[in-house]
């Protein structure tokens, strides 16, 4: 592995700027909606004020809202119209946070410590979630010491088996989960009735709107049929709603909601034995930037609820364009029946992956997806701009594709094959731990 020494004398500030220039250039490009992922263009005016309103609070600190009232009164504020948005009264209650995975674990936390709270025999808690819910709930359950169990998904609609998941109850399960919309596929599950089974066997319901949090009211207020996904299900007591998504902010900006404090409480921690004095945080970090809560405090007052429903017209009308100018092409469909902007492109005769590594040739990012071998599609109001030569570039895609033979197939289409072709996940798990450990050195 090789060796970047601390540097001896500083470089001058164009120096360095020179260089990040330089290294940015080899990045993908998001500005022109040739990616359909990890980025939520919204276009320029928004990006201007949620920069500078980023920029405007850079250096303070959200640990203390003591020492930085500004930043409690709009973490606060954002929390609040964030539960306005998703059929919240006044009790409910949530914080910022750095993206959906915290979002995630301290609702995982919360519901495994008010388990305890209520439910004080239960010693093995199990959080219950499908197929298609986020690896976040995982990973959270593996920091937190519970047992994840999980249900397949139904193999038409792709969605939560509701029927599966409550056979999958036992008397340890503390915590079921549901997706608004789940991200391989753009499918919501069937929120109401898992929130009743929830109700009825005392199990803390949550549901990950993520993805969908600031963009399926919208699409709703649209016209679109969006079923009932939020607070205004009895029975659901938490959501995670990423801003950095469809709220069209920099990256590190999250919310989770709490349909009440009482539930809210079991997420905070506290210590008071600290020479330091008494330490307590809602949130996994400590330090936190002051510019995520800003830039999302502004760009919500920025748009407000026309604003965005303007962008999410654009972005609907261009994913019924791509949804339907891909399925006029042999060979290729979207898995389910996904309802909003996000969806999944497959094949039963052609080598997705393949077809993704060619679309890169035509310069356009799309992620591979395994169970079942998919291209993932997130689309934004910027993809209003590209509809028809992406669905040109992908029908020459998918010609040439069809001429390969299995043998011809290599590089990243061959590696995703045969990690999502092995048997044992468990060697499909220990591969990609090497493969990061690897990635993440100085080559």
């Amino acid at each position: 592995m090789a060796k970047v020494e601390f540097p001896q004398k500083g470089m001058p500030g164009n120096d360095v700027l020179s260089t990040l220039r330089s290294l940015k250039s080899g990045d993908s490009d998001y500005k022109h909606g040739r990616m359909f992922s990890l980025i939520f263009n919204a276009g320029e005016d928004v990006a201007r004020v949620s920069e500078e309103a980023y920029y405007a609070f850079i250096i303070e600190n959200g640990l203390s809202p003591f020492a930085f009232p500004s930043l409690l009164k709009m973490e606060t504020e954002v929390a609040s119209m964030m539960a306005d948005l998703l059929g919240g009264d006044e009790n409910t209650v949530g914080n910022m946070t750095s993206g959906g995975s915290e979002s995630i674990m301290v609702a995982v936390k919360a519901a495994r410590d008010y388990a305890r709270a209520k439910k004080p025999h239960i010693t093995q808690p199990e959080l219950l979630m499908p197929l298609s819910a986020h690896p976040a709930f995982n990973k959270a359950a593996h920091y937190l010491g519970l047992k994840t169990v999980i249900v397949p998904t139904d193999k038409k609609t792709l969605a939560a088996d509701v029927a599966a998941m409550r056979q999958a109850i036992t008397e340890n399960t503390v915590m079921m989960v549901g997706s608004a919309p789940s991200y391989p596929h753009g499918i919501i599950d069937p929120l109401t009735d898992l929130a009743e089974i929830a109700a009825k066997n005392g199990i803390w319901m949550h549901v990950d709107a993520c993805v969908g949090g600031l963009e399926l009211p919208f699409v709703e207020k649209l016209g679109y049929p969006i079923p009932t996904f939020d607070f205004r299900i009895p029975g659901v007591c938490s959501i995670s709603a990423d801003i950095h998504k469809y709220g069209f902010t920099p990256k590190g900006a999250s919310v989770i909601l709490y349909r009440n404090p009482e539930f809210r409480q079991y997420q905070i921690f506290a210590y008071a034995d600290w020479p330091g004095g008494v330490y307590a945080t809602p949130n996994v970090s400590g330090s936190r930037p002051g510019g995520p809560i800003a830039s999302s405090w502004a760009t919500l007052k920025y748009l407000g609820i026309e604003g965005y429903m303007k962008l999410h017209k654009q972005s609907m009308e261009a994913t019924r364009k791509l949804i339907e100018g891909i399925e006029t092409i042999p060979g290729l469909y979207v898995l389910g029946k996904p309802l909003a902007t996000v969806f999944a492109i497959g094949s039963d005769v052609l080598n997705v992956f393949a077809l993704g590594e060619k679309m890169k040739e035509f310069r356009w990012y799309i992620d591979s997806q395994h169970l079942p071998p998919c291209l993932h599609m997130t689309i934004s109001p910027i993809h209003a701009t590209i509809v028809e030569p992406f669905l040109a570039d992908l029908q020459a895609a998918v010609k040439e594709i069809a001429k390969l033979k299995p043998e011809d197939i290599t590089g990243e289409a061959a590696m995703y094959g045969m990690i999502g072709s092995m048997p044992d996940r468990g060697m499909a798990k220990d591969f990609a731990v090497q493969y990061l450990n690897d990635l993440y050195r100085v080559h």
